[in-house]
Formats: C-alpha cells, structure tokens, sequence
C-alpha cells in the first residue's frame, strides 16, 4: 500500500490529531528568500519588505476590537442587508468599524474601467473554463497550500466545509460577474466582506491549539504573502491554464482579467507594491511563492477529501474517477500526487485526448452570431445552480466568525 492511501485511511479512521501532531514535529517546509522587486507592481515602487511578515495594520486591530467587545453577532446582522456596491453601509455597525469600512470600499485611484469592462468580456467569453479551473483546479490546489490548508481546517469555516465553499464560490463568482465593480455589482462588498473575516481568522486563530502545533513557526496567520500565494492560486494559475489549452484571448481580454484581479487584491488589503503589474512579474512571483510551496498535509488530504465528495454530491454523474481525472489533468501529476488524487488509467487518457477537442469544438462555434449570448446564459445559470445548491437555498452569507473550528 503506497503512503497516500494509507495516510487517507488513517484519516478516514478517525486519527487526524495524531496525524497532525506528527506533522507539526516534521521539519516546515522552507520558504525562499523574498527577491520581487516592487518595481515590478502596479505601485512601482515600495520597501521591499518581505510580504511574509506584513498582515493588514488597518483591518486588523478594528476586527480584534469587535471580537473581543462581543460585536460580531449585531455586526453580522447588520452585514446581511448590504448586498451591492451602491448601497450605504448598513446602520448599527460600530463606529471604528464603519470608519473602517467606508475607507476600505473604495476603489483605487488606479482602476481602469475599461480594463474591467474588457474583463468582463473576457468571463463572457471564457466563463465555462474559468469556472471548471477555479472549482477543479485552484479549489483542489489550495488543499496542497500548507498555510490555507491549515487556516481553513482550523477556523470556524472548516467544521462546515459545503458552507465554507459557497462562500469562496461567492468570491469567484462575484469577481466575474458582469457587473462586478459597477454600482449595481457586489463585488465591492464581497471584498470588504472578505478583508474582514481574514482579520477576524488572524485574531482567533492563534489561540487555536491545532494549528498553532502545525503552524510552521508562524505566530499570526494570513500574511501578506499568504493572500498572493492564493491570488496565483486563481488568476495566475487560470491565466497560465488558457494559455495551455491553447484557448483564443485577446490582448485587451488578457490585460482586463489581470487588471479585475489587480483591483480584487487591493480591495482585500493587499498593499499595492506586492501587486504585479504585468503578467510577467505575477508569473515571476508566483515561481517564487507559490510553486516551490506545495506540499502535502493531513489537513489538506481530508480537506481534500471533503472537496470530491461535495463535487460528486453535486452531480451524481461527475464519478468520483471522473473528478480525480480531469482535476489531475487540470493540477499536473505532482500536484496530483501531493493531494492524494487517485490515478485514472482509463479516464485520464481520455480526458486528455477528448478535452482539447472539445475547447477547439466550442471555440469554433464562439464566433458564429448568438453563440456568445447563448453559452453565457447556459453557464450562468449553471453558476446560479451551484451557488444554490452550495448554499442549499438558505443564501450565502460571508459572516465574521467569532471562535475557532470546534475542538
């Protein structure tokens, strides 16, 4: 029996904790030396200070004040009723935490609208492969990211893990949304939404025994550093996968995808001098961050574990064979293996001889009159069906949490 399965019967049996204290007295995986320069960001310039010991000195202490004051339930409440861009921020929020909010809603002076509307175009067009990359891809590869496999097993989102889902396809879905940034859009609130909960996890996840014993060395969760690392994990990684499979993009779709993703990571607290300017330096930063870290974790093998299930949950059709195949043809074999996927001799050949005839086959219809607006509506709706199903009607709500995963 080779290590993968025998780890994922262990885990299946009930010994995680063990597992985990196991992982925690193994050596951490090292990280390499911060070299990016800012000159390659949208800022142009900055300190160069390693992105690994900066958090969010704005969000955080206002977070932790709300927490420990007993806010978050009335906070929440009041979170519910602001949906779209447009809307002023809901009364009986606390005062510290509205300053906050006002400041953190806006977007940046750089934001090009025309870029974002060549984005929105772009998800128009490319929707189908961006959703099946973000949910079998970059979904699957943040199970092998130590760090975010760790932080979601360990918060409150990891003892709900449908629930924990819909609320990143809320995010995924929202910054591809046609309207994203414009006033009607939602994106705007998902983002400030977003940059409060990664405030809320870095204030109670530390006083999280599990993962304080396999944290790494690392005494406040969610760096700067961290948020790039995922930010490759989707728009780096998607990026990189059409380009692969060969799908048509135009300059101006390219450069709009990079610029919604740009505006995305400022709106999260990003500072601007880790935010790559061109597609160039976000791949010479992902080289750096994201690739070299990898790895396999008792958290992420079940965490992956959980992710297939619900998958298949989904669609009874979608085998999970099926998954395993196309998600480790999507991910590479190495990534494949580090997250336990199993190896498909009959599916995976024929996922990669039928896949890019079917991209070539739908890429040929795109140009025809209507088919544009037709396979967006089709996939719209299966987008809306997702959402639904993830959120089992009940809506999707991001929430500020105010414990840890239960013990």
């Amino acid at each position: 029996m080779d290590g993968l399965s025998r780890r994922r019967m262990l885990i299946t049996g009930g010994t995680l904790g063990a597992l985990g204290a196991l992982g925690a007295a193994s050596p951490a995986h090292a990280r390499s030396l911060w070299t990016w320069a800012p000159s390659g960001s949208v800022a142009g310039e900055g300190a160069g200070v390693d992105p690994d010991w900066v958090w969010d000195e704005e969000a955080d202490p206002v977070l932790a004040a709300v927490i420990d004051r007993g806010d978050v339930p009335k906070v929440n409440d009041a979170l519910r009723k602001w949906t779209r861009n447009d809307q002023p921020l809901p009364s009986g929020l606390p005062a510290d935490l509205r300053d906050f909010m006002e400041k953190a809603r806006q977007l940046p002076s750089w934001t090009d609208r025309r870029k974002l509307e060549a984005a929105a175009q772009f998800t128009k067009k490319k929707g189908i492969y961006t959703g099946a990359l973000y949910g079998l891809g970059s979904g699957l590869m943040s199970t092998a990211i130590p760090r975010e496999a760790r932080a979601v097993y360990y918060s409150k989102g990891g003892a709900d893990m449908k629930d924990r889902i819909a609320k990143t396809a809320r995010l995924g879905y929202d910054v591809g949304d046609l309207d994203a940034y414009q006033p009607q859009g939602g994106m705007i609130v998902t983002a400030v939404k977003t940059r409060l909960v990664h405030a809320a996890v870095r204030h109670l996840l530390p006083q999280s025994p599990g993962w304080s014993r396999t944290s790494g060395g690392q005494t406040i969760p969610i760096s700067q550093a961290d948020i790039m690392v995922t930010w490759h994990s989707l728009a780096t990684f998607v990026m990189h996968k059409i380009k692969d499979w060969r799908i048509p993009v135009t300059t101006a779709e390219s450069d709009g995808y990079l610029h919604v993703w740009q505006v995305t990571a400022h709106m999260l607290g990003v500072l601007d001098e880790y935010i790559p300017a061109t597609w160039d330096e976000a791949n010479a930063q992902s080289r750096q961050v994201l690739d070299p870290i990898l790895a396999s974790t008792p958290e992420g093998d079940e965490l992956t574990r959980v992710l297939l299930d619900i998958v298949a949950e989904l669609d009874a059709g979608l085998t999970r064979p099926l998954i395993s195949a196309f998600s480790r043809y999507t991910l590479g074999d190495r990534t494949g293996d580090l997250i336990g996927l199993d190896r498909e001799p009959f599916w995976q050949p024929l996922i990669s001889a039928a896949w890019p005839l079917l991209v070539a086959f739908r890429e040929g219809l795109i140009p025809l009159p209507l088919v544009p607006e037709a396979a967006w509506t089709v996939e719209e709706a299966i987008r809306r069906f997702v959402l639904l199903f993830l959120s089992e009607g009940r809506g999707i709500h991001l929430e500020i949490p105010d414990t840890n995963r239960p013990s």
